[in-house]
């Protein structure tokens, strides 16, 4: 024994037995019964997609967020050797035997099931008693909505876990700040905590209001060392280098590197790279890649392009004409030039082509060898299969009666002179000189005679106009806005059949593979750009919400329905656990008032360190639900309730340290603290009961009667769905 206590190779572990204990509850109360249901669930039909396009490298755009959650559950499929063939096409819709189901479902299932005893370290870390910590992990626990939320192919329970990962570490770092600056545990949980906050936005975008939260913390903390006077100046260097490279580089570079490793997979062309440019577009296999291979590099005169406008809002459109006129008069009166159309179409078309005509010659093929156009060039503009040149002149546009009809020209003998010369500017040029260049090329076209730029204006056109998009010129137009701005996507050189027949004598055109020459920044940054401004359009949903009726629990989800019996899944919430972490909310409130009005009169009711940890309690706790509360009232989308789960589980965190605060320095008696004590015994008594009457929504394991289920609608506002 003494040469064992002796011996340098001796290890000694501590292990937490509460710890351990509930996170094996944890986990059983997420994994138990996982595979079921053996059929999609609600928006398990829009995330499984997401996972076949992963599993067969298909380039997709989800405008919900960035894609590190799409990635960790695409991980879960291609670790259970799910091939991506399913038909993600409806919920209810039952699964396939080549569909892995509890490994898609397993990762969200463990974020879930580990959040248990993050909450337990939490509360334990803000200085509270153990009890404390246990009551929040079984709330968590016990938490009906969570449960329901973490069993699925869904993304609430892993962002969860990473922001309550962000403020343990933050908390575990704050504590060696005190004790042990520059340690290899300091950094490792300063490390840590700028992993989890990055890892939290690259799930969800509204990751970023928690991060934003430990930053402002951060931030005082950081304040509060340039104010003591015992550290160095290099000393105060070293820290607020540390923090600058662990919460802002580090999540900078990992956020950049969940994207390369999404574009790393999706290489090939598929339903939702139309939206990009037509530069990313080329650097898909497949698609435009396709038919874009080997065009001429340079746009010269005579060549056959089709012009595709940046704004890319409501849709990607071309440049386009047709037969069809301008109507004479217009509904309101106003009268047009009754020229030849001239819109931006939504797909691609014959009548998308144009010729670029050198104004001072009549021919219009190309050159040998071939003259480039440069910027600052004038040109013309043929349409390809009318024959007629693009104009402008002083009418009023259709629908935007600020700027001038764009027309395709037709001499009517009245007196119109044609006026289509149209002046080329690079907008991304590096000199003077550049010159037109297929794809990557941004440009503005401006029409010589009235100063006029080409313009998107994005209003649809009547049935005279086919429900397609006006175009317009705009003098107003000086900036270079995506409206403005088109660059040639389709492009071959037209030849006359004297070249074609001796065609291995010309000098063959300057070719590019466009998509090799794009890099991933300008890849990330058009991708960003995308995610951060496009939003689809989509209907009012059946079970979408308001924020109002989160707090109150006025809603529910219907997420599955058994096609035979009455056993379903619905996401509803504990109600009793719902109201409690209402009101613990609104009493720490009053009590933090309180006690700040006291000190303010020089009364000091509670120890400096007890005032601290409250403190520190309401910033990370009731500072983390407004963070992810609030800003939904701002949002212009359909919103549901499980948008509420984050800020809901941060109130939750509030609670236990509010009660024991309430025992320990509010009730004086210790008779009155033994009643506080069985009353807080008959709560959690009756949230457990409460879980358990809900578990069969919960889990969706058992049918219930017809009175059963009426039973359970407690508010007439719960869509519990009930067979007749």
């Amino acid at each position: 024994m003494a040469a064992l206590k002796n011996s340098p190779f001796v290890v000694t572990v501590e292990v937490n037995l509460i710890v351990v204990a509930l996170t094996l509850l944890g986990l059983w109360s997420r994994l138990w019964s996982l595979c079921h249901p053996p059929a999609v669930v609600f928006d398990e039909v829009y995330y499984g997609q997401f996972i076949s396009l992963y599993m067969k490298r298909v380039f997709f755009l989800d405008d919900s967020g960035p894609p590190l959650g799409h990635l960790l559950l695409a991980l879960g499929g291609y670790l259970g050797g799910f091939d991506g063939n399913f038909m993600w096409n409806r919920i209810g819709a039952e699964y396939s035997s080549n569909v892995p189901v509890w490994s898609l479902r397993l990762l969200p299932a463990v974020s879930g099931g580990l959040c248990i005893p993050l909450a337990y370290q939490i509360v334990v870390e803000l200085g509270y008693s153990s009890w404390s910590a246990v009551a929040a992990a079984l709330l968590i626990l016990f938490e009906n909505s969570l449960v329901t939320q973490s069993r699925l192919i869904l993304l609430e329970s892993i962002l969860i876990f990473f922001i309550l990962l962000a403020v343990l570490s933050y908390l575990r770092f704050h504590s060696h700040q005190q004790t042990s600056p520059f340690s290899a545990r300091w950094w490792l949980w300063l490390l840590l905590t700028g992993v989890s906050c990055s890892f939290a936005v690259g799930v969800k975008y509204v990751g970023l209001f928690s991060y934003l939260l430990i930053l402002a913390l951060a931030g005082v903390h950081s304040w509060q060392l340039l104010g003591d006077r015992k550290l160095s100046n290099v000393v105060v260097l070293c820290h607020l280098g540390a923090r600058g490279l662990a919460l802002l580089l580090l999540p900078v570079l990992l956020y950049l590197g969940t994207f390369y490793i999404h574009l790393s997979i999706l290489t090939r062309s598929g339903p939702h790279d139309h939206i990009m440019s037509s530069a990313f577009q080329s650097s898909l296999e497949g698609g435009l890649s396709r038919i874009t291979q080997g065009q001429p590099l340079e746009v010269a005169f005579g060549s056959q392009i089709t012009l595709r406008n940046t704004l890319g809002k409501p849709v990607p459109c071309w440049l386009h004409s047709h037969k069809s006129t301008y109507p004479i008069m217009y509904e309101g009166g106003r009268g047009s030039s009754h020229q030849q159309q001239v819109t931006c179409y939504p797909y691609k078309d014959v009548n998308n082509w144009w010729i670029v005509k050198d104004p001072t010659r009549q021919d219009m093929v190309v050159g040998s060898p071939p003259r480039p156009v440069k910027h600052g060039d004038t040109i013309q503009l043929l349409h390809g299969i009318t024959a007629r040149f693009l104009n402008t002149h002083d009418v009023a546009a259709p629908f935007s009666p600020y700027a001038q009809e764009i027309s395709c020209y037709i001499d009517y003998n009245i007196s119109m002179p044609a006026q289509t010369l149209w002046k080329v500017e690079i907008v991304n040029r590096e000199s003077d000189r550049d010159t037109w260049k297929t794809i990557l090329s941004e440009v503005k076209l401006l029409h010589v005679n009235t100063s006029s730029a080409l313009k998107l204006s994005g209003s649809t056109l009547p049935d005279w106009g086919f429900r397609q998009l006006e175009v317009v010129g705009d003098k107003m137009a000086k900036a270079s806005h995506p409206s403005l701005v088109w660059n040639v996507e389709e492009h071959r050189y037209g030849r006359s059949r004297e070249q074609a027949e001796r065609e291995e004598e010309l000098q063959a055109p300057a070719q590019m593979d466009v998509g090799r020459n794009l890099s991933f920044m300008a890849r990330f940054w058009e991708l960003q750009w995308k995610l951060l401004t496009m939003r689809s359009e989509s209907p009012e949903h059946k079970y979408c919400s308001a924020p109002l009726d989160w707090i109150t629990l006025d809603t529910s989800i219907a997420y599955w329905l058994h096609p035979r019996t009455t056993a379903q899944i619905q996401l509803l919430g504990n109600p009793v656990i719902w109201y409690s972490a209402n009101a613990g909310a609104v009493f720490y409130i009053v009590l933090f008032l309180y006690y700040l009005l006291r000190q303010r009169r020089r009364v000091y009711d509670i120890p400096q360190d007890t005032w601290q940890a409250l403190q520190l309690t309401g910033t990370l706790c009731l500072g983390g639900w407004v963070v992810n509360y609030l800003p939904f009232f701002l949002m212009e989308k359909t919103l549901f309730l499980y948008h509420y789960l984050p800020a809901l589980t941060l109130q939750i965190l509030l609670l236990p340290p509010v009660l024991e605060h309430i025992h320990q320095h509010v009730i004086r008696s210790d008779a009155l603290r033994n009643t506080f004590c069985a009353v807080l015994l008959v709560w959690m008594s009756t949230v457990i009961l409460t879980f358990t009457a809900l578990c069969p929504l919960t889990y969706g394991l058992s049918a219930l009667s017809q009175q059963e289920l009426r039973n359970l609608r407690w508010k007439d506002t719960w869509d519990i769905l009930i067979r007749k």
